[in-house]
């Protein structure tokens, strides 16, 4: 005599989600693995949901992204007291800047992009371009002047952060280095000059020295 079938299971709907727990997820899988391994799809497997059901929380990656900004600029970005001189202000916004981006070099990854910002940081680049203008440069130059400053502070991050990463996976010598050791003093004489120490100039944290030259050079253009 045949047995009955079994009932079947009804899936039924998936557990609600938060916006909060969205945006946690989201944060720990780009802060462990990288902004280009996070998708819609992925987070929503983290989660324990579905795709659909994030799209009651965010539009799509982009905004998600933005949210993530927002997050981290809100939780980390405190506005120091700024110096009365309009041109120490400028290096202290931007250090501020560094400092948080230092901490988390895939905000700096998103940034770089150029069309994505957190609302909450502009105060930092109105108090930069506010400086640049106060010392005779106009809003224009002001601008361009931002964005040098800018492009050096994500630059040197980035850097950082990928020569760290590197250093991580694999701790032999570098290509570099052992290119270094074989330098040609007649061919090269300045950098054989400095061969031997060049790995330990370079990982010196000079990024306050160079912000000040920078801002400085920005300057004589008023």
């Amino acid at each position: 005599m045949p047995q009955p079938s079994a009932p079947r299971k009804t899936l039924g709907r998936p557990p609600r989600i938060s916006l909060e727990e969205v945006v946690e997820t989201a944060s720990r899988i780009v802060t462990e693995e990288g902004v280009n391994r996070l998708t819609m799809r992925r987070l929503a497997t983290e989660i324990g949901s579905t795709p659909m059901a994030l799209y009651h929380h965010v539009r799509d990656k982009e905004q998600l992204l933005v949210l993530l900004l927002d997050d981290y600029a809100t939780r980390t970005l405190r506005r120091p007291e700024l110096p009365a001189h309009p041109r120490e202000r400028i290096v202290a916004a931007a250090a501020a800047i560094h400092e948080a981006l230092a901490a988390c070099p895939w905000i700096t990854e998103v940034l770089t992009a150029d069309d994505l910002m957190s609302t909450s940081a502009l105060w930092f680049v109105e108090q930069i371009i506010d400086g640049l203008v106060e010392c005779g440069l106009t809003p224009a130059q002001a601008v361009r002047g931002y964005r040098a400053i800018w492009y050096y502070t994500a630059g040197e991050i980035m850097v950082r952060a990928a020569a760290a990463r590197r250093r991580a996976d694999d701790d032999r010598a570098t290509y570099r280095e052992r290119v270094f050791t074989d330098l040609d003093p007649g061919e090269l004489p300045r950098l054989a000059q400095v061969a031997d120490r060049w790995a330990s100039l370079t990982v010196e944290d000079t990024y306050l020295d160079g912000l000040r030259a920078l801002v400085d050079g920005l300057l004589t253009t008023r």
